[in-house]
């Protein structure tokens, strides 16, 4: 650790995505740490448990460390501490986690986690044992409760015109995924607090799209769950510039039903972006993935899918991470 981290206070977790929940965890370190006088920073894990594991398994991640490190940097953190999750950290017991991790590695004075975390060989840790072992070697120790955003409940068919319910949905990762899953993309960047993005390199493809008049940037997504479909956008550039656009998430079913793949029109662009690492925003679902009888039927339907896009960039108020 940096001496200028010396003594410091950290929020511990995963934390894919970043979310809300994660947010009440990142503002409580700051109050902590402020009252403290001491350094606010969050402790994190590369790679993610689950990969670690069962790295046999697909698993769609959020946030990947780039990410995650975007996101920290616009929460007001003095630092982020990644450590590498291997071998070694996997085998280590609850009480060796907090006394040569926490207190002999990292020097740290307290820490803040939620009310789900477990930590140690096993999971043996719980949030109950670990305020127990930050008590026996010294260190503050505060666990945040479950945080939840307002749903609104679905009414049957046969119940009288009335206001629909509101009721409460615990923010989780696994909520957001579902949501993606499913193309609520509106939901989604609700629990995230910012719109969901991606990153990756432009790749060449098969230059279809411009010879339908909407060329794109094309870029492969690991281990996505997002739903094909189509999508507005908003697309950072490795020059710094920001660029509205459409793109479409899938296989291509009037073409060739291939891989999946990320294609993204950016509207009133010309120039040549293979190479480069683009973040690519998704702002809002328009449709599902079809399959179109012509290339004729195709380009219509595109033309309403970008003047869709267009008007609900103009509109659209949540949050950026870009």
């Amino acid at each position: 650790m940096p001496p200028t981290l010396s003594g410091a206070i950290a929020a511990i977790g995963n934390f894919d995505g970043v979310h809300f929940g994660h947010r009440a965890l990142i503002a409580a370190v700051r109050e902590t740490a402020a009252a403290a006088g001491r350094p606010a920073v969050a402790l994190t894990f590369e790679p993610h448990p689950r990969a670690y594991f069962l790295p046999h398994l697909p698993m769609f991640r959020l946030s990947d460390a780039a990410a995650k490190e975007r996101v920290f940097a616009r929460l007001g953190l003095d630092g982020l501490v990644v450590r590498r999750f291997d071998a070694g950290l996997a085998g280590t017991g609850a009480r060796a986690f907090v006394e040569s991790l926490l207190v002999r590695d990292l020097g740290l004075s307290g820490v803040v986690v939620g009310h789900d975390f477990h930590f140690g060989r096993g999971r043996e840790g719980t949030p109950a044992v670990l305020a127990e072992l930050c008590a026996g070697a010294g260190l503050g120790c505060r666990i945040i409760p479950a945080v939840s955003l307002p749903t609104m409940s679905q009414l049957p068919l046969s119940s009288p015109p009335a206001a629909p319910e509101k009721t409460m949905e615990p923010v989780s990762s696994s909520a957001i995924r579902t949501a993606l899953a499913a193309g609520d993309v509106a939901r989604a960047n609700a629990l995230l607090g910012y719109r969901w993005f991606v990153s990756g390199v432009v790749q060449h493809g098969d230059k279809r799209g411009r010879t339908l008049g909407y060329p794109t940037a094309n870029v492969a997504l690991s281990d996505c769950g997002l739903a094909h479909g189509i999508y507005a956008v908003r697309v950072a550039l490795a020059d710094g510039g920001i660029r509205d656009g459409v793109a479409s998430y899938g296989r291509r079913p009037t073409f060739d039903d291939g891989a999946p793949l990320l294609e993204v029109n950016l509207f009133d662009f010309s120039g040549d972006l293979y190479g480069q690492t683009i973040t690519v925003e998704v702002v809002a679902y328009i449709r599902g993935e079809e399959r179109f009888d012509s290339a004729d039927s195709l380009i219509a339907r595109m033309d309403i899918d970008a003047e869709q896009a267009r008007a609900i960039l103009a509109a659209d108020g949540v949050p950026s991470m870009l």
